[in-house]
């Protein structure tokens, strides 16, 4: 049985760090860029975008709106390290309330 965190930490945060660093990636900058903001390896960047990470969650549609606004606001650099973390724990609330973890543990 897996606990709901391990669920979170499993499931739901990879996609949301997927769905992040694509916008960030649409949005023009390089992986190394996207990397760097988000606190990850290249080649965890690399792994979202080639969805060998990360995939296999619909977000719901104001989870996404979240995710695009915190990818516009770090291109802008109006996001602070210490705010970021809460930014995504925000998005994965929303997730949450949309989804429920119990379905989350079928992914």
């Amino acid at each position: 049985m897996k606990l709901p965190c391990e669920i979170i930490v499993w499931e739901v945060l990879p996609c949301i760090r997927a769905a992040l660093a694509e916008e960030l990636l649409r949005k023009g900058l390089s992986q190394k860029q996207v990397s760097e903001m988000l606190g990850i390896t290249q080649a965890a960047v690399s792994h979202y975008t080639s969805k060998k990470r990360g995939s296999g969650l619909d977000f719901p549609h104001d989870a996404m709106t979240e995710i695009c606004m915190l990818a516009e606001d770090l291109v802008q650099g109006s996001v602070a390290q210490h705010d970021l973390g809460a930014r995504i724990c925000r998005i994965c609330m929303k997730v949450r309330a949309k989804t429920g973890v119990c379905d989350l543990a079928r992914l």
